[in-house]
């Protein structure tokens, strides 16, 4: 089987400092792929320059496009790549403000993504945007109302509609329930475990909390200082870390 993403190499560094060094590894469809570590690991860094929101310093990411077969997206010219970010990738940012216009209805927030892969029917828009704010547990009555006016779980959800809408087959999520009331993430986790099994979606998770990667990931990587140092299939990794620094995560979250 071709993977759906290859990373090879990924390299970033800020001065002297390294975001992620020589990061390498495949993602299949369907798949979920969890990446841990401490503030300051070089998890956020990696899913930047996988998500093309930064330029890595070394490395490629292969993307199995619909068109062309495999691509390098790093090379791939600025409006090919945000094309595929309309389509066939999603991003759902830690905090829901940074994934939505705040200023537009939530029914309009959904509909602008339909709007960007060419849809121009308003009722078919208006009608895909009301099943999707129901899908994601938001009332469909408020429909014409400003996330503003939301919860902050109701507007990740809203997030999460934003970028489903189109049918991406990966979904780059960094930190999707942090900031979130312990209740609101464990409904908001049960969501996303549904969506991501009924899309039979690929999702690459960044994540410090690792009940989120149990519930979500089929393997996990375990960063520190830039560097994988552990991966594996997540109950593995979890039940049986063999590098000390995994096994210290394992032990606090124990601990609490």
């Amino acid at each position: 089987m071709t993977p759906l993403l290859s990373v090879h190499g990924i390299t970033k560094s800020y001065g002297g400092h390294v975001g992620c060094a020589d990061v390498a590894f495949d993602l299949y469809p369907g798949e979920v792929m969890g990446i841990v570590g401490e503030s300051g690991s070089g998890k956020s860094t990696l899913l930047n320059c996988m998500a093309g929101h930064l330029t890595p310093d070394a490395g490629r990411v292969v993307f199995d496009t619909r068109m062309d077969g495999p691509r390098d997206t790093v090379t791939m010219s600025e409006p090919e790549r945000r094309m595929l970010s309309r389509t066939d990738w999603a991003f759902v940012h830690q905090h829901a403000r940074d994934g939505l216009r705040m200023g537009v209805s939530a029914g309009g927030n959904v509909g602008e993504r339909l709007m960007a892969v060419g849809a121009r029917h308003y009722g078919e828009i208006r009608n895909k945007a009301t099943d999707w704010l129901e899908r994601v547990e938001v009332d469909p009555a408020r429909v014409d109302d400003r996330p503003t006016t939301f919860s902050g779980g109701m507007q990740q959800r809203l997030q999460i509609a934003r970028n489903l809408v189109t049918g991406p087959r990966l979904v780059f999520m960094d930190e999707p329930t942090g900031g979130l009331d312990v209740s609101v993430q464990a409904r908001l986790l049960d969501l996303l475990r549904g969506l991501v099994r009924d899309m039979g979606l690929s999702a690459i998770i960044v994540t410090h909390d690792l009940a989120v990667v149990r519930l979500l990931a089929d393997r996990l990587m375990v960063m520190k200082s830039g560097h994988v140092v552990e991966a594996g299939l997540t109950d593995q990794v979890l039940d049986d870390p063999q590098h000390a620094y995994t096994q210290l995560l394992v032990s606090s979250v124990l601990q609490v």
